[in-house]
C-alpha cells in the first residue's frame, strides 16, 4: 500500500520552521527497509527557541490566554484536537504502521485511544474549575483554609518510537488541560496559541538532553529506557525540578492449573506479541504451573504458529517488523545468548521464511530458562516468550517479583480469591487478572523499582502538572495574642504614669497638710 510520507518541520511558537543546524534524520519503512522520507533533528539552538515561546505563552496577558484561563476554554482547544485526529484517523493510522512496524489495525486502535483521550482531559480541565478553592477541614475555628490547584508551568515531555502519537498523547492532553504550556519530543496540530506546544523531532543526546537540562523547563515527563531514565533524572536533579519515568520492564504472567488453555494461552501470546512485543509492559516471562506445563505450552505455540507476520498493511497482519535494523540484531543477540547459555528454542527465534526483507522475527517461546539467564532479567523489546514453571502459589509470587522491574503483572487462574490475593502480592503498578495489556485513559498508568514513579492517565496524570498551593486565612476579629501588644504596652504605661502622678499629688497633699 504506497502512503504518502509529508515532510513536516518543526513547530515552535505557532509556526513551523526548519531546524537551525539544518539536520534530518531519515525514515525507514522497517517492512522493507527503504528510506521512505525525513524528519527535522532539532539540537539544543531549536529547544531555545522552543522553551522561550512557552515560556512566553504561559505568562501571556498575564496568564489570562492560558495559564489560568477557565478550564473550559482549554476543554474546547483540546476537543478540537479530538475531532482533527477522528478526521484524519485512517491517513494517522497508516503513518503509525509505516514508521514503527506495527499491524495497521493495531495503529487505527491507537489513534481512537488518542482522541479517545483528549475527550477525556477535555472533560476534566472543565471540572477542575469546580475544584479551585476546595475547603480543607481544620481543627481551629479561628482560620479557614482552601487548596489551588495551578499549573506547574513549562513541560518538557520527551517520548518513544512504539506508540508515537499515543504516548504523546498521554502527556500533551494532561499537561495542556492542567494549563501547562509544552515542548514535545516528538508528534501533531489545531490552532493552539502561539507556544503552547511546540513540537521537537530529533535525537535524544542534541534534542532531549538539553531540554531535560534546560533551566526554564519546570517538569520533565519521560517515557522510554531506565538507561535514559536515570540520566533525566540526573539532570533534572541539578535544579530540584520534579520529573515522572516511565521506563522499562520484564512483566509475568502467572497461570495457574484450573484455567482454560485456549483462553489462557491466547492471552498470554497476546501479552507478549501485541505491537511486536515492543511494549514496556509486555509480559514477557511466562510462569507456568508445573502440571499443565507441557500441555499448556503446546497449546502455546500452535496459537504462535497462527499468528499472521507480514507487512503491516496485509489484511489480517497480527506481527510486523520490529522498527529498525538495529532493534532486529538486539532482539536476535538475545535469543542467541538464551541458547548459548542453555536455554531452549521452543518457537520461532527466527526470520520467517517466507520474508526476505524487512526486520521481521518469528514469535519465540523459550524454554529451561534460569533465573540468571539474560533473557529472564533483562527487557528485550521484541516477540520473545521466556518460561519458568511452579509448583505452589509462593514459589510463582517469588518467580513473578524476581526482578529489578515492577511495571505490569498479570494472573490467569478462575479461582478469583486467589487472584485477589496474588494481586495484592504482585509488586507491579498494574495487574492484570485473566488478561494482559489493557489500558483507558481513565485508570492509573505507571510503575515501581526501575520501571519509574508517578502516574500516567485518568486524574493522577491530571495532577502530575498541576502545583497544589495551600491558602489559609486568619477569620477572628480577635487579635492572635501570643506577643504582648506595643499598643496595649503604651496605655498601660500612660495609665501607669497618670496614677503614680495622682498618687505623687496626693502624697505631696498629705505631706504639706501635716505641716501645717
Amino acid at each position: 500500500m504506497a502512503v504518502q510520507v509529508p515532510s513536516r518541520q518543526l513547530f515552535i511558537d505557532g509556526e513551523w520552521r526548519e531546524p537551525i543546524l539544518k539536520k534530518r534524520l531519515p525514515i525507514i519503512n522497517p517492512a522493507t527497509e527503504e528510506i521512505i522520507g525525513n524528519i527535522p533533528a532539532a539540537t539544543a539552538e531549536d529547544v531555545e527557541l522552543a522553551v522561550a515561546a512557552a515560556r512566553r505563552a504561559l505568562s501571556r496577558n498575564k496568564g489570562k490566554d492560558w495559564a489560568i484561563a477557565p478550564g473550559a476554554v482549554r476543554a474546547k482547544y483540546l476537543r478540537a484536537i479530538a475531532a482533527k485526529v477522528t478526521e484524519r484517523k485512517t491517513e494517522l493510522a497508516k503513518l503509525e504502521a509505516i514508521d514503527c512496524g506495527k499491524p495497521l489495525d493495531e495503529a487505527v486502535w491507537d489513534i481512537e485511544d488518542v482522541a479517545g483521550c483528549f475527550e477525556y482531559y477535555a472533560d476534566l480541565a472543565e471540572g477542575l474549575d469546580a475544584k479551585q478553592k476546595a475547603p480543607v477541614s481544620l481543627p481551629m475555628e479561628t482560620f479557614k483554609s482552601y487548596v489551588l490547584k495551578e499549573p506547574i508551568g513549562v513541560v518538557g515531555l520527551i517520548t518513544p518510537w512504539n506508540y508515537p502519537l499515543l504516548m504523546a498523547t498521554w502527556k500533551v492532553a494532561p499537561s495542556l488541560a492542567a494549563g501547562c504550556t509544552a515542548i514535545l519530543k516528538p508528534s501533531e496540530e489545531v490552532g493552539l496559541p502561539p507556544g503552547v506546544l511546540n513540537i521537537l523531532t530529533g535525537l535524544g543526546p542534541e534534542a532531549g538532553a538539553p531540554l531535560a537540562s534546560h533551566p526554564d523547563v519546570d517538569k520533565i515527563a519521560f517515557t522510554g529506557s531506565s538507561a535514559t531514565g536515570s540520566k533525566i533524572m540526573a539532570a533534572a536533579a541539578q535544579m530540584v525540578k520534579p520529573v515522572s519515568l516511565e521506563l522499562g520492564g520484564k512483566s509475568p504472567i502467572i497461570v495457574f492449573e484450573d484455567v482454560d488453555l485456549d483462553k489462557a494461552a491466547e492471552w498470554t501470546a497476546f501479552g507478549c506479541f501485541w505491537t511486536n512485543g515492543q511494549i514496556c509492559s509486555a509480559t514477557s516471562r511466562l510462569i507456568v504451573h508445573e502440571n499443565i506445563a507441557r500441555e499448556f505450552l503446546d497449546r502455546l505455540v500452535k496459537w504462535t504458529k497462527n499468528i499472521k507476520i507480514s507487512d503491516p498493511f496485509e489484511e489480517g497482519c497480527r506481527l510486523g517488523p520490529v522498527v529498525s535494523g538495529g532493534q532486529y540484531e538486539k532482539v536476535l543477540k538475545f535469543i542467541s545468548t538464551a541458547k548459548s547459555e542453555g536455554a531452549t528454542i521452543l518457537s520461532g527465534g527466527v526470520r520467517p521464511e517466507h520474508l526476505k526483507k524487512g526486520f521481521f522475527v518469528e514469535p519465540t517461546v523459550i524454554t529451561d530458562v534460569t533465573t540468571s539467564m539474560q533473557i529472564w532479567r533483562e527487557e528485550v523489546f521484541g516477540p520473545v516468550l521466556c518460561v519458568k514453571t511452579f509448583s505452589t502459589e509462593e514459589e510463582a509470587l517469588e518467580l513473578a517479583n524476581d526482578t529489578h522491574y515492577g511495571l505490569g503483572a498479570a494472573v490467569i487462574s478462575n479461582d478469583l480469591e486467589r487472584c485477589d490475593r496474588v494481586s495484592k502480592n504482585l509488586q507491579a503498578g498494574i495487574v492484570w487478572v485473566n488478561c494482559s495489556q489493557p489500558c483507558f485513559c481513565q485508570a492509573p498508568w505507571g510503575g515501581s523499582k526501575r520501571s519509574g514513579f508517578g502516574r500516567e492517565l485518568g486524574e493522577w496524570g491530571l495532577d502530575n502538572y498541576l502545583s497544589v498551593k495551600q491558602v489559609t486565612q486568619y477569620v477572628s476579629d480577635e487579635p492572635w495574642g501570643w506577643y504582648r501588644s506595643p499598643s496595649k504596652l503604651e496605655v498601660i504605661n500612660e495609665k501607669a504614669r497618670l496614677s503614680f502622678i495622682e498618687l505623687k499629688y496626693e502624697t505631696d497633699s498629705n505631706i504639706y497638710a501635716s505641716s501645717l
